[in-house]
């Protein structure tokens, strides 16, 4: 199954729905970044939640940025994520990393990876630059590191907006991610108190969202069971993948911007210069020459 984005309401629509399934994408920063099975399952848990925020979004130039700074052995995690527009056709790109992606954690007393001692104490920060003089900034404290809860506690108390945010990272023990994916159900401000009770009742009845997709569930399943008999409706279904939009000229660029003295150091250490982007680990090699001739530009 590609990955996807569904976006969605419900009953009447006083509940707005996102839902998704990333395993491709969340596969793809396993293999770019050689992350161990607990920096996997932190690392895409965040690029869902990354994506499904994008989707969020409401035009091609807004970026998102998530980023997790905690004391924990992970060190952090950073994620920005988008909409492509097309041609009309939606695509929400995600990317990021983790500053340790060998972290090792005993498993926990119920056999899951341990994301949240990972991560230890910390702050979730939310950046959404939209455009305008300032981003919007939002942060909270972690309140247990497996960073569903800790989004749902952001929401409602940066955004005031009451949410319920699943998200999950199956792995095998070799390392290969099987499922992934997550949700984000939020109320809007006239949902009926029946409504409320509705739809805690039936998120606290169903299963992790890994063991629904590992059945072979899709995310609009997922959704018409949590659902039932509330009127859900699917408005648009969005591709999501994990994508860089780093390149050579963009690295050249970065370069230029550094001060001639440094330059000037590089130069003189005669020897290649190597640039690794960190949300994609791609590798950019400038040779002296090449490094002389951004310096005689920069020098114009």
């Amino acid at each position: 199954m590609e990955d996807y984005i569904i976006r969605g309401t419900a009953a009447d629509e006083s509940v707005r729905v996102f839902a998704m399934t990333s395993k491709q994408l969340v596969e793809e920063a396993r293999k770019r970044h050689n992350t161990t099975n607990v920096a996997t399952a932190a690392l895409g848990r965040l690029l869902t939640a990354g994506a499904l925020m994008g989707a969020m979004l409401k035009n091609d130039t807004d970026v998102l940025t998530l980023q997790i700074g905690c004391a924990g052995p992970i060190g952090g995690i950073t994620v920005t994520a988008g909409i492509e527009d097309s041609d009309g056709a939606e695509r929400v790109n995600v990317k990021g990393y983790v500053n340790n992606p060998n972290v090792d954690m005993p498993l926990r007393e119920d056999g899951k990876l341990d994301v949240g001692n990972a991560l230890g104490a910390g702050m979730l920060t939310v950046i959404k630059d939209m455009g305008l003089k300032e981003p919007f900034s939002g942060q909270t404290e972690l309140v247990s590191g497996e960073i569903a809860q800790d989004l749902t506690y952001y929401f409602a108390n940066s955004e005031q907006v009451p949410s319920s945010v699943a998200l999950g990272v199956l792995t095998a023990p070799s390392g290969e991610v099987l499922e992934a994916g997550g949700f984000i159900i939020q109320l809007m401000p006239f949902a009926p108190d029946e409504v409320i009770d509705k739809l805690e009742k039936s998120i606290n009845g169903i299963s992790s969202v890994t063991s629904m997709l590992a059945q072979g569930q899709t995310p609009e399943d997922i959704m018409r069971g949590i659902f039932a008999d509330m009127d859900f409706t699917v408005n648009a279904k969005i591709p999501a993948r994990f994508y860089c939009n780093c390149s050579k000229e963009r690295v050249r660029k970065a370069i230029m911007s550094i001060e001639s003295s440094d330059l000037e150091e590089m130069i003189a250490d005669n020897k290649p210069a190597e640039v690794n982007c960190h949300f994609c680990g791609e590798s950019y090699t400038f040779s002296v020459d090449d490094l002389k001739a951004i310096y005689s530009e920069k020098q114009k």
